[in-house]
């Protein structure tokens, strides 16, 4: 083992472990002297939105937060500011208690300077209700503050408003605000303003909306409307430190979680965007002040405020339906690198040159002696059993968690209530690592005490670099099939792909101009991809799908592993 390359590699590996987890790809919080977007004058907002409980079983403090938005919007600038009232609304549904309440949403309009009467709007909507009572394991039933959800909606856009009126001599489009009410109980204020007032929507062009599943970590585009290529087009060259992924919106609809944007999104051009960790702090009474984090509020900020305006500014997004689109698209962030967005066509066009790239290489690699076919393939049933292994104790594990909490398990879904699940997480992925490599270096000491000295040279290759490079094509393997499935049948296989990807790429470039920080930079790119994703699923799934962040973690892990081989062997 090259003991410098050792060293590069544990240096490599460190920064990616701090990129991926913000260090750097990431906003630094502006103070309240700033001119750009605050997080501080954010704060301020929700410190008084949640100073109290303010769901729909409460009705007097409700209307305090009302009161002190219409009066923020007046202060602002608004032309207008409307209360629409709709009364003995009843809600949740199915849920442990019933409340029967009068919700009131309030709509503020700023009007282009250049107003005509086909003035087309940016709609940004937030809810200001808190969550009503809920009970909780182990614990007597908790009210939330609304402090994350939905203070940092509320604040964000009374914020970038602010703002955008600025520069409001340049708009071409107005702006609407709607801060709906009783959005916790089923989405009651949107959709009886939906169902009532559609004339307050008829000239909206494109909707942004912002919700808090928890108060931590980055602020995730999580969903668009359908039809989403012109969307991702402005997301792409407006929004600063994106951070999103289009399986997200897959996932999002075999979810049962809705948000006030269900209600509008095929009709009206939007994205809808939240932080999503951490899930013990939502809808509880730990949805305080004290817990907001302005890191995240500047996340939204930085993405959003320069969305608002390009919309605003620019005159092609004057024609009402210009967002709307028949065409979905395929992307994904990577941290520090950015937002990568391909159409279906280029993104499938992609798929099969590494495809057919793949092939070739393993069939090159087979011809020189590099790869046993047998082996390989033997490989690649090993890693997937090794998956399935993991899948299973990853589901165990959360079940045993679940049940030392009290809290309710539900496999690969949503669950609350245990506290120490991001602990249990991290440990039992380190320990995953830590297995998988020595379970590599011992197989491969056996392999080399065992191999006659005349196959150690057969085709030029040691027996431990064909035993690695055996156990890498072979993962590659399992990963082409993978890909390949998912490509068909939901048209997303990030996940599957990116390793594939890089890995691929890397290996045949290596055996062409022999360098090998190449498969160092694979290395750097898998860790980098699979560090912010897998987070972002875990803290949006929760602990009760960690097998399948376990199970996916795993995979990427069998790639990294032989690749670092390859990159610290002395051949």
């Amino acid at each position: 083992m090259n003991r410098v390359r050792f060293c590069i590699f544990l240096v490599v590996v460190v920064i990616v472990g701090l990129v991926a987890f913000g260090v750097g790809s990431t906003p630094q919080v502006q103070k309240a002297t700033s001119s750009q977007f605050s997080a501080e004058r954010v704060v301020e907002d929700i410190r008084e939105i949640s100073k109290h409980h303010h769901s729909v079983a409460h009705p007097v403090e409700r209307k305090v937060v009302r009161d002190y938005l219409v009066k923020r919007l007046s202060e602002i600038g608004a032309d207008t500011v409307e209360l629409f009232e709709y009364k003995s609304l009843t809600g949740p549904e199915n849920k442990h208690v019933t409340y029967t309440f009068d919700a009131t949403n309030v709509l503020a309009t700023f009007n282009c300077k250049q107003a005509s009467e086909a003035q087309t709007f940016l709609l940004l909507v937030a809810h200001y209700d808190s969550r009503y009572s809920q009970p909780m394991p182990k614990q007597d039933t908790v009210w939330s503050y609304g402090a994350a959800d939905d203070g940092y909606g509320v604040g964000v856009i009374l914020e970038s408003v602010t703002q955008a009126l600025k520069y409001r001599d340049s708009w071409k489009q107005g702006v609407k605000v709607l801060f709906t009410d009783a959005e916790e109980v089923g989405m009651k204020g949107m959709k009886a303003m939906w169902q009532n007032n559609r004339e307050v929507f008829k000239d909206v062009g494109f909707m942004i909306n912002i919700e808090a599943r928890g108060p931590f970590g980055p602020a995730l585009l999580f969903e668009t409307s359908p039809g989403n290529e012109r969307l991702m087009e402005l997301y792409k060259t407006a929004a600063e430190y994106p951070f999103t992924y289009s399986l997200t919106t897959v996932v999002y609809n075999f979810m049962p979680n809705f948000t006030d944007f269900t209600i509008v999104k095929d009709e009206i051009p939007g994205m809808n965007f939240s932080t999503i960790a951490d899930i013990n702090h939502y809808h509880t009474d730990l949805d305080n002040f004290d817990n907001i984090n302005p890191k995240s509020i500047q996340h939204y900020g930085s993405q959003i405020a320069p969305i608002v305006h390009k919309y605003l500014t620019e005159e092609k997004f004057s024609e009402l339906n210009y967002l709307k689109s028949d065409r979905d698209t395929i992307n994904f962030t990577l941290p520090l690198l950015g937002l990568f967005n391909f159409q279906w066509s280029g993104y499938l066009w992609l798929n099969i040159a590494i495809f057919v790239l793949f092939i070739l290489s393993f069939a090159v690699e087979s011809l020189r002696g590099r790869v046993q076919v047998a082996k390989a393939l033997s490989q690649t049933l090993k890693t997937l059993l090794s998956a399935l292994l993991a899948l299973v104790v990853g589901e165990v594990i959360a079940y045993l968690c679940s049940a030392i909490a009290g809290a309710s398990f539900k496999m690969f879904g949503i669950v609350q209530g245990v506290t120490f699940d991001n602990a249990v997480m991290i440990v039992s992925a380190v320990v995953m690592v830590v297995v998988a490599s020595v379970v590599h270096i011992l197989q491969r000491k056996d392999i080399f005490r065992h191999t006659s000295n005349s196959l150690r040279a057969s085709a030029g290759a040691s027996a431990v670099q064909i035993y690695t490079t055996n156990k890498l094509y072979g993962t590659l393997t399992l990963l082409l099939v993978l890909s390949c499935l998912l490509l068909v049948f939901i048209r997303e296989n990030l996940m599957f792909f990116i390793p594939l990807f890089a890995a691929t790429l890397s290996v045949v470039t290596y055996r062409i101009v022999k360098i090998k920080a190449l498969l160092l930079l694979a290395i750097a790119l898998i860790l980098l991809h699979a560090l912010s994703f897998l987070y972002a699923l875990t803290m949006a799934l929760t602990i009760g799908a960690f097998g399948v962040v376990l199970m996916l973690a795993l995979l990427d892990v069998l790639v990294v592993i032989p690749l670092a081989e390859l990159y610290l062997s002395k051949q």
